[in-house]
């Protein structure tokens, strides 16, 4: 496995997760309407629903398949709950104490193939709510049947993309039915649909960064050549009006004062250069005509010299005039550097 395939598995993963958060947060916000489909004696289902609604009263499921196509507008997104008859169902009573209440699905989970023909793999079950039978205790009672059998019935339904199913054992009139079996299904939001729409808004916010990234470089860059270009026009500027207020008696020496901007400086190039050498290099001649300066000496790393030295605004065109050696004898490397010096009057300040 890629790294590529590596990052998509893990996004997807935490965009399930998220999604899966999302719906359940709009669920407990606003709970999806409640449809209840009743068992009767002909093995038909009633349908109850609030309100009024276009469609069938009654509905037959047969071995995964229903006999009314025309329920989507009524059963999708909703939450379906199927009573089925009690005939369908093993029933056992189980008494327990009291402080076991909040327990109760483990419990019958560890003991569902003593309590009933079924291992737990193969059931569904649940319990009716607890009834205090004395001093310390309660009664609880258990409904179960196959899984196989809960499943054909949420098959039947699960075309309708309602939001949840819900299997119950109809019960007591006083007690209420007894859910055993429930599976949140597909309505209008599911964890791959939402986990998708998050994907793509995290594509366009990772694309609209890298084009902000690009951008404030190339503004970066464009701002830094006119600092430049801004610079140098003030030094220029500066020579002018200083030739214009000496007047003409004073020609040579704005001739030299001209002469001392535009030509380089040995001093402030040596300054520079103590600067951006590194401590472990020794510079053991120095050799300056004109604005060509040249240097030997010993260093450590000698080819990273080179950057170090165009990194600075003093010089430029470095490059080495003679090859790099290295003797017995030396601490380092023997370096010759060969390199241009800008004019005082052309360096920002």
């Amino acid at each position: 496995m890629n790294m590529f395939s590596v990052i998509g598995a893990t996004l997807r993963a935490w965009t399930g997760s998220v999604a899966a958060a999302v719906i359940g947060a709009l669920d407990r916000v606003v709970s999806p309407r409640l449809v209840r489909l009743v068992e009767d004696d002909d093995g038909q289902f009633v349908i109850e629903a609030r309100g009024k609604h276009d469609g069938p009263a009654r509905v037959t499921l047969v071995e995964g398949a229903q006999s009314a196509p025309h329920l989507t507008p009524l059963l999708k997104g909703c939450r379906i709950e199927i009573v089925l008859k009690s005939e369908r169902f093993l029933f056992r009573p189980l008494e327990l104490p009291a402080r076991a209440a909040d327990f109760l699905e483990g419990i019958v989970r560890a003991q569902i193939d003593r309590l009933t023909p079924w291992s737990a793999s193969e059931a569904v079950f649940g319990c009716s709510r607890p009834a205090a039978s004395g001093t310390g205790r309660i009664t609880t009672t258990i409904a179960a049947t196959t899984r196989k059998m809960a499943v054909a019935y949420v098959q039947a339904v699960s075309g309708f993309h309602p939001a949840s199913i819900v299997i119950s054992a109809a019960g007591e009139p006083d007690r209420g039915h007894i859910k055993v079996f429930e599976q949140a299904a597909r309505g209008h939001l599911d964890v791959m649909r939402v986990g998708r729409a998050l994907r793509l808004m995290l594509g366009a916010c990772a694309a609209m960064a890298l084009i902000s990234a690009a951008a404030a470089a190339y503004i970066t860059d464009s701002l830094d050549a006119d600092e430049a270009e801004l610079a140098r026009q003030i030094s220029a500027r500066r020579a002018a009006i200083r030739l214009g207020a000496d007047g003409g008696d004073r020609a040579a020496v704005a001739g030299l004062e001209r002469r001392k901007h535009e030509t380089p400086s040995s001093v402030i190039a040596l300054e520079a250069l103590s600067r951006v050498l590194p401590d472990h290099t020794y510079v053991t001649e120095l050799h300056m005509t004109g604005s060509k300066l040249q240097i030997s000496g010993i260093t450590r790393d000698a080819p990273s010299l080179i950057p170090l030295i165009e990194q600075s605004k003093h010089f430029s065109r470095a490059t080495f005039y003679a090859p790099t050696t290295r003797s017995p004898s030396d601490p380092g490397e023997r370096f010759h550097v060969e390199m241009r010096v800008e004019p005082k009057g052309t360096v920002a300040p």
